[in-house]
């Protein structure tokens, strides 16, 4: 009976059901069991014949089909895309004919995306005849250049020192900024590794260009309007966090514990960027940015390729973009490299900042802003007088992921991020503790002296001071901003970035400017000016991460890199710097609106900042003579004045009351 039991191996060999045959039989029943006589083999043989031609018949029309989309793949194509456009079209015109105001960043984007379709069109069919037809104006402009370069560079001059003359007649203060974005060009041109061999094209542009662009998004009514439906937008997305994260750790927890409130962000941010690497979107958009950068500025393809993917990633991602080409860099090139990426912040932290609550636009605007005068900057202090190979070079390949799909590319990139949640809290938890030891230890030996309340922020309030001012920020705001300057500085950005948002919550709350000595808020312009300061990786605990993640790509030229890194580190400080000078001098208040009709119709059961200057508008309007309140201004006559009072008096501490 043992020999006649069904096992899996007989199952898997195909071997006959015993039990259908006797015993006695058997051998009969493996070599005769047809009509005729005819073995089991060649019954079978015959059987595998009949059905592999019954499948060959059955897949004919699908083998038909392939070798027909094969032949007319391109024309198949065509229509494809020719259908899905016109449906797209047809969803268009609905969406604009239905609500136009609704549809605006619709057009917006269909307007950019059909701008650089026709603009691939043209190149690929009708560049060579152009420039054909262009050429003898091209060499009319070519002879005319020398003495033309220098009329147009006294034409730029004179334009921006009357602009400079007009705009900061009406506001004095954005002098002190445009006299620190000076001194700090000066400072970093004193530190220039090569005085004579500095290239002034790449650094006037780098400059000119980050100068237009904050021109635009902070002057320019659509620039601002752009810019803040952009943060908006961006602020809506990252709400999407919830789902994921109130799923797994319960709503409990994402309101109340920071770990699970800001952390799962970086995780959904890193999942959504892998997605878009591997759409090709990011790498479109970063050839476009460095390809910009690359013409203005003359820098090489391979260093403008790194810094401009500084704008969406980290400071060791970037270089991945050039890594096969980073063993032939020169050292001027290194070092633009190592500069952008302590002068802009990643994506997925960004996500993290906007969080807290800091202005989203601000931060966007802050980290496009920090390429072209990261470039430059790099190129004052570090001047190439090496022979770069890749100098003239047309393109540079974009390394790209090996993810087979979509899901894939976004289930890496969720797990990427678990190193880098780990790294923040780990580096969070560590630091803050570092920081309150250091406190503990300063006040332990001021109190030895009698010095009370001695700390590493008071210390770096008191060192960088100065620097706050000249950034732009009011006397009064320095010591914080120095404040928030130090802990980036020295610490990380992070943890100085939590210390912004809880001034900017106790500012947006009403809270009274001052609380005895000590100041709870920041002014709305020191408050831009901090967030753009803050805006990079430059700090003292990034140089090994930036050090671990080149010398792992290029092990070969550890000694050169540790050469270099304090050089980058000091560009990228100052290059915050400069972009919060920018942001200084290009700063323009927010307009309070009609405080009488606010205050008449405020409810004052809870204070707001717009609730605290109309208050403060109104005390400034209050007079009192002979023991008599009067009212001048605006409130001069107004029957609610003295209601309004009583009730501002209820919040806020005046004279008046």
């Amino acid at each position: 009976m043992e020999e006649n039991q069904i096992t899996l191996d007989n199952l898997e060999k195909g071997a006959d059901n015993p039990a259908f045959c006797s015993v006695g039989e058997e051998r009969v029943c493996e070599e005769y069991d047809g009509p005729y006589g005819e073995t089991k083999e060649e019954r079978r043989g015959e059987g595998k014949g009949k059905f592999s031609s019954y499948s060959r018949k059955a897949l004919q029309p699908v083998s038909k089909a392939k070798r027909f989309c094969k032949a007319h793949a391109k024309v198949l194509r065509r229509v494809i895309l020719g259908l899905l456009g016109v449906a797209y079209l047809c969803y268009f015109i609905a969406a604009c004919w239905l609500n136009f105001q609704r549809a605006l960043a619709l057009v917006v984007m269909t307007a950019v995306v059909v701008f650089f379709i026709c603009w691939s069109l043209f190149k690929k069919h009708c560049e060579a005849k152009v420039l054909l037809l262009l050429s003898p104006v091209w060499k009319c402009f070519q002879k005319s250049w020398p003495w033309l370069k220098w009329l147009l560079w006294v034409a730029l001059l004179g334009g921006l020192i009357a602009w400079l003359a007009l705009d900061t007649s009406r506001n004095p203060e954005q002098l002190i900024s445009l006299a620190g974005f000076c001194f700090l060009v000066l400072f970093l041109f004193a530190c220039s590794k090569h005085h004579c061999a500095v290239s002034w094209r790449a650094v006037f542009w780098g400059l000119g260009l980050e100068f237009l662009f904050g021109l635009f998004v902070l002057r320019t009514t659509p620039g601002v309007q752009a810019f803040q439906w952009l943060g908006d937008q961006i602020q809506i997305f990252l709400g999407y966090t919830t789902a994921g994260s109130g799923f797994v750790f319960g709503n409990t927890l994402i309101e109340d514990v920071f770990a699970f409130q800001a952390l799962p962000i970086v995780v959904f941010f890193s999942c959504v960027m892998s997605v878009l690497y591997y759409l090709g979107i990011m790498q479109w958009l970063i050839v476009k940015i460095s390809w910009v950068l690359q013409v203005s500025m003359g820098t090489t393809p391979t260093e403008t390729l790194s810094v401009a993917g500084n704008i969406f990633v980290g400071q060791t991602e970037a270089p991945l973009l050039i890594r096969p080409y980073l063993a032939d860099m020169t050292h001027s090139e290194i070092h633009a490299v190592m500069t952008g990426g302590f002068s802009t912040i990643a994506g997925s932290v960004m996500g993290a900042y906007i969080s807290f609550g800091i202005d989203a636009a601000s931060l966007i605007a802050a980290s496009v802003m920090a390429a072209p005068c990261a470039l430059a900057m790099s190129k004052l202090v570090y001047p190439e007088v090496e022979e770069s190979k890749f100098k003239g070079k047309a393109s540079v390949r974009l390394s790209s992921g090996e993810e087979q799909n979509i899901l894939e590319a976004a289930s890496n990139g969720a797990a990427a991020s678990v190193g880098l949640v780990a790294n923040i809290a780990a580096n969070l938890i560590a630091f803050l503790a570092v920081l309150e030891f250091i406190n503990a230890a300063l006040r332990w030996l001021g109190e030895m002296v009698d010095i009370e309340g001695l700390s590493f922020q008071v210390i770096c309030s008191y060192v960088l001071m100065p620097v706050a001012f000249l950034m732009g920020a009011d006397w009064a705001d320095s010591p914080l901003v120095a404040e928030l300057l130090g802990i980036k500085i020295f610490l990380n950005e992070f943890v100085a970035y939590q210390q912004l948002a809880t001034y900017k919550k106790n500012r947006l709350s009403g809270l009274e400017e001052w609380d005895g000595s000590q100041k709870p808020w920041l002014s709305e312009r020191a408050e831009r000016i901090a967030t753009f300061a803050l805006c990079g990786f430059a700090n003292f605990s990034s140089i090994g991460i930036m050090l671990g993640g080149l010398t792992s790509m290029v092990p070969q030229r550890k000694s050169d890199l540790a050469s270099i890194v304090l050089r980058a580190l000091l560009t990228g400080i100052c290059v915050s710097m400069l972009n919060a000078c920018l942001a200084g001098l290009l700063h323009v208040p927010t307009e309070v609106g009609d405080c009488t009709t606010f205050l008449t119709t405020a409810n004052f059961s809870s204070t707001s900042y717009i609730m605290y200057t109309c208050c403060k508008q109104l005390f400034a309007s209050s007079v009192v003579e002979n023991g008599t309140l009067s009212f001048t201004g605006t409130w001069a006559g107004v029957v609610e004045s003295m209601l309004c009072l009583t009730q501002c008096c209820g919040h806020y501490n005046h004279t008046s009351c």
